[in-house]
């Protein structure tokens, strides 16, 4: 909520005080400021930007930000080194092991376009420690030839990117490692809801089914299998059709009992959905669906309730989704 990360940015000024007292925060009620709120184009509550050596044509926005930690983390970043210089093995499992989630990037030489995107894309994701080392010793130690970014779970490297010049840019990078704070299928609920809509990825995979069915684990499977594989692409998510708190969700994507399982896409941006045409949740149809939506080949879904019997009794004829084109053009 606005009140909670509105704490949460007075504790990060509270504690920069001390430390940075040449960063200054601020906030301002644009309900009484429109000009400000013209000037700045402020669409969406909280908005916050970060205005640099008194520039006031080009803030930076600061999106996704919710901790007070990671408010602090993201200001240092900007203002100093956004990654750690490891020079040594020790250090490098120092970072690895010190959080639940750490990000190295394995370079030959320090001095490139892939080390520029690596330390761009620090400065964007607060909520992990970055280190990087051109070090041969700790390259060797981690099997690592060629230049290449590794996110590490719990200690663990769950993720080798191979970093060639020019191929990756720095957004693609940031919701690749962003998918991570996420599990490779998040079941939805109110608390993972706010989770998934900090990535920010655009496109997301949505199975609906119940968690209890004979059927469940195998298709589970199967899902998980196809996470893998768009990982960074699309974000999967799981919907209980048992839970009936997530009623809303169901409304809005027009599932009914008689559809479940069901898998549907949706673009948060354009808000276009679609339905896989395969009713089997298998791994090759779920690759498939994913594969022709990526490539701008699906079908949009216009989900539309049956055409109702007596919809062309009376002078106002009863129109909805299925009926609507025929009739009126």
């Amino acid at each position: 909520s606005s009140q909670n990360l509105s704490e949460e940015f007075a504790e990060a000024a509270r504690q920069l005080k001390k430390e940075a007292p040449r960063i200054q925060f601020g906030k301002i009620d644009v309900t009484h400021q429109h000009d400000l709120r013209k000037e700045f184009n402020i669409q969406e509550f909280p908005t916050v930007k970060f205005f640099v050596d008194g520039n006031r044509e080009d803030p930076i926005d600061c999106k996704g930000v919710r901790q007070a930690l990671d408010f602090i983390t993201w200001v240092k970043r900007r203002t100093g080194p956004s990654t750690v210089l490891i020079n040594s093995t020790d250090q490098a499992e120092a970072i690895i092991h010190a959080d639940n989630l750490a990000v190295i990037g394995f370079f030959k030489e320090l001095h490139n376009d892939s080390v520029e995107v690596f330390c761009e894309t620090a400065r964007d994701v607060p909520e992990m420690p970055f280190g990087m080392t051109a070090s041969k010793d700790v390259c060797a130690n981690y099997g690592i030839q060629k230049n290449t970014l590794v996110v590490f779970k719990k200690g663990k490297p769950v993720h080798n990117e191979v970093l060639e010049d020019g191929r990756q840019n720095k957004l693609d990078l940031t919701r690749l490692i962003k998918t991570f704070t996420l599990d490779l299928v998040t079941e939805y609920n109110l608390e993972t809801s706010v989770k998934i809509f900090d990535v920010p990825v655009e496109n997301h995979i949505l199975l609906f089914t119940p968690m209890n069915s004979e059927t469940f684990s195998v298709i589970y499977e199967n899902y998980k299998s196809a996470a893998a594989e768009f990982r960074g692409k699309i974000i999967f998510v799981l919907v209980d059709t048992n839970e009936t708190r997530n009623g809303r969700v169901f409304e809005y994507f027009r599932i009914r009992d008689i559809d479940v399982p069901a898998v549907r896409i949706l673009n948060l941006t354009s808000d276009a959905k679609y339905k896989m045409p395969a009713d089997e949740v298998t791994v090759e149809n779920l690759k498939e669906f994913c594969q022709s939506y990526l490539n701008g080949k699906a079908k949009l879904h216009l989900s539309s309730e049956e055409i109702p019997e007596d919809w062309d009794k009376m002078p106002v004829k009863v129109l909805v989704g299925k009926n609507f084109n025929r009739i009126v053009f």
